[in-house]
């Protein structure tokens, strides 16, 4: 199967490269600039502005990909509020411009990666929630999730949160590697208690994602963590692992840190239907972290 992965130079994108080609796909994959990822035999990259539907058009016609997993995004909520005819451009049009490639060229499956910041307080929430965005950002890619599945490919939406992960070079740091980077340099931190989540270790969502490829499945999914967790709980299990100044760390609420946009202080996403339906068995946040730090 040749699956295009759009968004491939991000964190998310050099991750899922990283185990379709493992599992055996032919990976295009696309991004802006020069490739930041490993060479591979069964990979091929692609310099591609999707806001340009040129381009997209020519990738789609050169390539003709069985599968899109699209996660480019502009996806830091105050940018996006700072600059809505980008996110617009960003999120909304270069979603519909692959949509129409996608169709033109006869692909079989379009996943689209969304986020939780679809819906407001109250969370986890389960896929059939009623959607409430808070921001631009949400709002953006509540649009396009409504785009995706009212085409007439054979669609799934993806729903992760706060993801983080292992790294290596060219790739940025999620908020554990922040975290143990600042600790280590002897550097304090101040880290909220009063913001629930269920951050998703990116092993498991690149499983899931590769399963719902292989397998074809259709729908909406929240691939998340199963431990409903803070941002401080976090940086806590990090010091701890790895041996590092606890006291470094202080707690503090949200509003110590006064932000543009409106974010939701409860969300988090519940994962009963992948488990039921795909076979979906997330790591804890104890278990990931240390793989993330293996």
């Amino acid at each position: 199967m040749k699956v295009l992965v759009t968004g491939a130079n991000g964190f998310t994108g050099q991750h899922l490269v990283k185990t379709l080609v493992n599992k055996g796909f032919e990976v295009i994959a696309t991004s802006r600039n020069e490739s930041k990822l490993t060479s591979y035999s069964n990979l091929t990259y692609y310099n591609c502005e999707l806001t340009d539907v040129r381009n997209v058009e020519n990738l789609f016609d050169l390539t003709r990909p069985d599968a899109v997993i699209h996660t480019a995004a502009m996806s830091k909520p105050d940018e996006c509020a700072a600059n809505p005819e980008l996110c617009t451009a960003n999120n909304i049009q270069a979603t519909q411009y692959l949509l129409d490639a996608a169709t033109k060229v006869g692909t079989n499956h379009f996943v689209y990666l969304s986020t939780d910041f679809i819906f407001g307080e109250g969370g986890p929430h389960a896929e059939e929630d009623a959607p409430a965005p808070l921001n631009l950002y949400g709002a953006s890619k509540l649009e396009a999730e409504q785009m995706v599945v009212a085409s007439k490919i054979r669609n799934t939406v993806i729903r992760p949160v706060f993801m983080y992960g292992p790294v290596w070079e060219n790739l940025r740091p999620s908020f554990i590697q922040w975290v143990a980077g600042k600790l280590q340099n002897g550097e304090p931190i101040k880290v909220v208690t009063d913001q629930a989540r269920t951050p998703t270790y990116i092993g498991d969502l690149c499983w899931g994602i590769q399963k719902i490829i292989k397998d074809q499945v259709p729908g909406t999914f929240h691939l998340a963590g199963k431990d409903i967790v803070s941002p401080y709980d976090m940086a806590v299990a990090v010091a701890k692992h790895l041996n590092l100044p606890l006291g470094l760390i202080e707690p503090v609420t949200a509003s110590t840190f006064p932000e543009p946009v409106k974010r939701a202080q409860r969300s988090g996403l519940k994962i009963d239907k992948a488990v039921s339906m795909l076979g979906y068995a997330p790591h804890s946040f104890a278990e990931a972290l240390q793989k993330c730090f293996e």
